[in-house]
Order: structure tokens, then sequence, then C-alpha cells
């Protein structure tokens, strides 16, 4: 079963290790070079985590879930890492399979025999499923069963009250993305410049997803129907998804301020604010995931541990994506191949406690990214993501080189900590009424 990390000396990392137990345990004391002392100001965490090279499931990772850990316990979280199994990268799960594409439609290109079009179509098939199935946060049976895992790093903190029915879960990440020449930022800004008029009215970010997964679909059905133009797209569009997993793959680590430091900030904010002025009512977990960049496996492995003791109609969840850009946003829905809403209920209460607070937020975005809240929303709970993003309607600096502290927008991150604690607080008011 996956275990439970705590930051305890090498010594018993080793001995566990020795005897093959599983590493369970409360919390325990950092190692000497992290303080547990809260601190001053949670700018100070961002800048410090910002420096850490943090790509999924490494070392970097897990001295980044140390820290935060003893952050949210010098402010009286009851706080356990738990060390989950991830892949770590998306680009190995895309890139084979748009690999096989390729090569398999080069073949039945060759080759006039229908046995050979048969071939490439069930592999190309195969693989088409495989990524509907990775792209959409499903079983992920494809880099379970041939590509290689190691851990990844969840912080879990328990505030509030600890004896309510009522959860709720704020979730952010501390891994930080791979760049790649797709993210450059001067190609979101094209259709801004070119068709501002489009732009405007547009609701949803390019489904850029589907360019990986369309050509393993196109050589399977041209291998199926015997045409050759409709091969010669799919070879075409699999090579150049190929290249372009293989760019992200040898690129560095950025530092992730914005994505997703800045949320990192809201929850030791939010864990402050609560032990200065504790809630009643409601039980809070404060969540900072591992391997979200490489498609929330984290948030899986922290959901096959707990949603089976988190009554879906008990939990709300609020998924905190982003929030370093100059404007604030309720996010409508998400998904890579299939659009998936959130509830209505969430978002709308999500606007209204904004607006409470005298914060104006934007609404009718949706993402063809994909968030932690996917994995959530798939099992059924009602969960919101609040993010932000720039003029292009995207996350600023997303995934390039520039995503540092110094470019954030600090205060639309603190109208962010302002809305999650006045969520948290009507919705323990309205416990203790129904009580």
């Amino acid at each position: 079963m996956p275990a439970v990390y705590a930051s305890t000396p090498n010594l018993l990392h080793n001995a566990t290790a020795v005897l093959g137990l599983p590493w369970v345990a409360l919390y325990m004391p950092p190692p000497s070079h992290i303080t547990s002392e809260p601190v001053a100001d949670w700018r100070a965490l961002i800048h410090e985590l910002a420096a850490m090279d943090r790509p999924s499931a490494s070392d970097g990772e897990r001295r980044a879930a140390e820290l935060i850990a003893a952050r949210l316990e010098g402010y009286g979280c009851r706080v356990t890492v738990e060390q989950e199994r991830a892949h770590g990268g998306y680009w190995w799960p895309i890139g084979l399979v748009n690999v096989l594409a390729a090569g398999a439609g080069a073949l039945a290109l060759r080759s006039p025999q229908k046995r050979v079009r048969a071939l490439a179509a069930v592999l190309a098939g195969t693989g088409a499923a495989a990524l509907w199935d990775d792209l959409g946060h499903g079983r992920r049976w494809f880099r379970r069963a041939l590509l290689p895992h190691r851990a990844t790093f969840n912080v879990v903190a328990e505030a509030g009250d600890p004896a309510a029915e009522h959860t709720i879960v704020l979730i952010a990440h501390h891994d930080a993305a791979h760049s790649g020449l797709i993210f450059h930022p001067i190609l979101p800004r094209i259709p801004l410049k070119l068709m501002p008029r489009l732009h405007d009215k547009a609701g949803r970010s390019f489904p850029l997803l589907y360019t990986v997964w369309l050509g393993p679909v196109m050589v399977c059905a041209g291998s199926l129907l015997g045409i050759r133009r409709l091969l010669r797209g799919g070879v075409a569009l699999a090579t150049a998804a190929t290249a372009a997993m293989t760019d992200i793959a040898l690129r560095d680590v950025v530092p992730g301020a914005n994505d997703n430091l800045s949320a990192v900030g809201v929850l030791t904010a939010t864990a402050q604010a609560l032990q200065e002025r504790p809630l009643h009512g409601v039980r809070v977990l404060l969540i900072s995931t591992g391997s979200e960049e490489s498609f929330s496996e984290g948030m899986q492995g922290f959901g096959h541990r707990h949603f089976g003791e988190l009554d879906p109609e008990r939990t709300e969840m609020i998924c905190l994506e982003c929030l370093g850009g100059p404007t604030l946003i309720v996010v409508e829905g998400e998904g890579m191949l299939r659009m998936r809403d959130y509830p209505s209920d969430m978002r709308e209460e999500l606007d209204r406690v904004a607006a409470d607070a005298g914060i104006s937020v934007v609404r009718g975005l949706r993402t063809t990214a994909a968030t932690d809240a996917i994995i959530p929303l798939r099992a059924g709970y009602r969960v919101a993501t609040l993010a932000s993003v720039d003029e292009t309607k995207l996350p600023m600096n997303y995934h390039w080189p520039s995503d540092r502290p110094e470019a954030l927008h600090w205060t639309t991150i603190e109208q962010a900590i302002a809305v999650c604690e006045r969520f948290l607080r009507t919705r323990a008011g309205q416990s203790r009424g129904a009580d």
C-alpha cells in the first residue's frame, strides 16, 4: 500500500526500508535546516520554494513538501507528508504513443497489404485509446503497465474543527513544470493581436492536447479506410507531437511561482488565519500535492488513500491554481479532451463570497488544460477552481522560465486568500446554524 512519509532523520528512513515496513506516522520533527516556526510572511515561503528545482516525483519535490509541512505545522495544523507513486511526466506516455502511431502509419503507407494496414490500425487505435484514458485522468493503464514509477509527496494538513461533520478541502500543488517551445509566451498573443474580437468572445482556451491525440486517431482511421491523405496527415501530426514532447523532456523545470507556489502561499496564509481566528463547525484540509504537472498523479494518490473516508455529501473542495496573475477568475469547467463543468452551486458560491468580500472575479472561462480538481470532479465531489489569468485569458508566464516571484501580482494572491477565508467562515456559520 502507499506509505505515509514523515520528515524523520535518514536513520529512520533507512531502517524502515531495510525492514520493509511502511512509513506510517504523524508529522515528525523536520530536519534541522527547516524551521517549523511560523513565518512572518507567506511571500517569503514563495521566494524560498521558487529557488528550489521541483520536478514532479523528485527529491526537490520532497524537500519542498517538507518545507511546506513545517510551515503548516508552525501554524498549528496536524500535518502528514504522504508518499505515493507516480511516473512523474507526461512526455513519455504521449511521446511513445505518437512514435508508435507515426511508425505504424509509415508502415501502412509503404505496404499495400491489408494485414499490414490492419496491424497499423490496431497499433494506432490502441495508442489513441491509451491517450484518451491518460489525458482524461482515467485509470492510466498505459503508464501504469509500461512506464517506471517513483515516489511523489503530498502534504496533507488538518485545521479548523476536527470534530465537525462538514469538510472543506483546499488544494494546491508544489511541483514545477518543464518548459517547452509550445509554451512560448508569444503564441497565445497571436490571436489576441490578429483576431481581437474573436479572442474577446472566446470562453475556453485552445484545445492543445487534441493535437497529440488526433495523430494516432487519424492513422487508425486512415489505415482502416485506406485513405492515404488521412494517413499522411496522421503521421505528420504524430511526428510533430513527438518532437514537442522531446523538447519538453529535455527542458529544465521553471521556478513555478505562479504555477503553483502562489496557491501554496494561499494555503499557508489560510492556515495562519485559522490559527489566529479559530474556526468552529467545519473541518479544513489543506493539501499541497506533488506530481500535478504529470497530470495530477499526486491527487490521484490522495484520492485512492482518502476518498473512501470523505463523504461526497459532506465534503466540498476548492482547487487553487495559478493565482499570481492580474485577474482573479472562477473557472467554469475543465478538460483536456472532454469538457466537464464544475457544479454550478459551487461556482456561484465562490462568486458570491468574493462579492461579499468586495472582490471582483471574472466568469465564463473554461480551461482545456487540467487541474487537480478534475480528480474529485470525476469522483462525484462538489468542487470548483479559483485561478487567475492575464490578457491572453491564460495563466501568466505559463510553463516558462519567467514564472518567477518578481512577476507575481501579489494583490491577486491576497484577494484569493480573502475569498478562501470568507468561504470557510461562511460555511462554518451555515454548519453551526444547521446544528
